[in-house]
């Protein structure tokens, strides 16, 4: 950041600078702004409102680096210098200390999601320190450690969140910047404590990855000792791994070729099976087949020999994005009941419940941490599919 404001006014008690001819030396003022006097006001009270006025116009003089996506057609991000922005009602103003890259952030940085406005910052694994409030934000303080994640909040009024199911909220769009910055805006209500046990680095991929396979294995049919195996042990996949195994269940970890069997065993997997050297189907079958196959590759062709696999009443449950279509056999899933159903990330309360679990059990994505002045380095190096398994920008 950097004060483009050349001289800085100081109120009771706050102690600005101003630049003067020789740039290491710097001196402070003493004149005092008229905010918050009236005759009724105590001198703290004065205070209180003077500091808060002029830490607000200080914020406001000063820049902030980001990478955004310049416009609907430039399909990357580029360096811009900005406006610290001051947070509006019912929202808070968040210091990024950590922001996961997602391969969903190519939605934006392509203008796949409907409706993106432009130019637009990309990010939605957030994590930081809230250091300001805007009007009405009621449960939370300044310094609160918070995460912000796929689920940025939510209209209030459509059917869906009438009927409390906020996360298929029927308005959902990108609507504001996210975290490819050393600040963003959040609403209050897409907020999530991040546990004492938790850094800023290991806290931020948790907020879509973490939250999308962890909270589709907990709203599963299966149960502690069921058979459930993760198909794809990538940026979703090592992470499902993980949860899977803490959670009880007898976890199956499915990838192509031997090179990630040892990494699927240190995960926590009971047992691992080779795609590209054995039929998926037939070994979950000798098995006693599985009860859940989480998929979190994406692509369509490497999830349907999986529907072989299924125990009666089994399911294929999908986190993992493609744009191919998916050939069932449709006499089989009778037979045996099958289904295969989608499960899209959570909630800011899915997300604690998420990041409290890691800590407490000791899940951790495996991360790739990039300062953000290396941000479009770091963006293509997760599209390239290379990372191990996250990329995380710090601040």
């Amino acid at each position: 950041m950097r004060l483009v404001n050349p001289e800085i006014s100081r109120c009771v008690g706050v102690r600005a600078i101003r630049r003067v001819s020789r740039p290491n030396q710097v001196r402070g003022t003493r004149n005092r702004c008229s905010a918050g006097r009236s005759g009724n006001e105590t001198p703290k009270l004065r205070r209180a409102a003077c500091n808060q006025r002029c830490a607000g116009s200080i914020m406001q003089s000063m820049k902030m680096q980001s990478f955004r996506v310049p416009s609907a057609t430039a399909g990357h991000v580029e360096l811009a210098e900005l406006d610290i922005p001051s947070p509006g009602v019912g929202a808070v103003r968040v210091k990024v200390e950590a922001c996961g890259i997602c391969h969903s952030d190519a939605l934006t940085v392509h203008n796949v999601w409907p409706g993106i406005t432009f130019p637009r910052v990309p990010g939605h694994e957030i994590a930081g320190t809230i250091d300001a409030l805007g009007s009405g934000v009621v449960g939370w303080k300044v310094g609160d450690r918070v995460g912000v994640g796929w689920h940025g909040g939510h209209c209030g009024h459509c059917d869906r969140c009438r009927r409390g199911d906020f996360l298929t909220c029927r308005e959902l769009r990108v609507s504001y910047d996210g975290g490819y910055a050393e600040y963003t805006i959040a609403p209050a209500v897409a907020l999530a404590h991040i546990p004492d046990g938790l850094s800023a680095v290991e806290a931020a991929p948790l907020m879509c990855a973490g939250v999308t396979t962890f909270n589709a294995l907990r709203n599963s049919d299966a149960r502690a000792g069921d058979l459930v195996a993760i198909l794809g042990i990538g940026g979703l996949g090592h992470l499902g791994v993980q949860y899977a195994a803490k959670m009880g269940f007898h976890t199956v970890a499915i990838a192509r070729g031997e090179s990630k069997r040892a990494l699927a065993l240190e995960l926590g997997a009971h047992t691992y099976i080779d795609s590209a050297a054995s039929d998926i189907g037939a070994e979950l079958q000798r098995l006693g087949g599985a009860m859940l196959v989480l998929a979190t590759a994406t692509s369509a062709k490497a999830m349907e020999p999986a529907m072989n696999g299924l125990a009666t009443d089994g399911q294929l449950l999908i986190v993992g994005a493609s744009m191919e279509p998916m050939a069932l056999q449709t006499v089989q899933m009778i037979g045996g009941r099958h289904s295969v159903k989608a499960w899209p990330s959570g909630t800011c309360v899915d997300s604690e419940d998420t990041m409290r679990f890691s800590a407490l059990t000791g899940v951790r994505a495996k991360v790739e941490s990039m300062p953000l002045a290396r941000a479009p380095e770091a963006y293509a190096r997760m599209m390239s599919g290379d990372a191990r398994f996250r990329v995380v920008l710090t601040t």
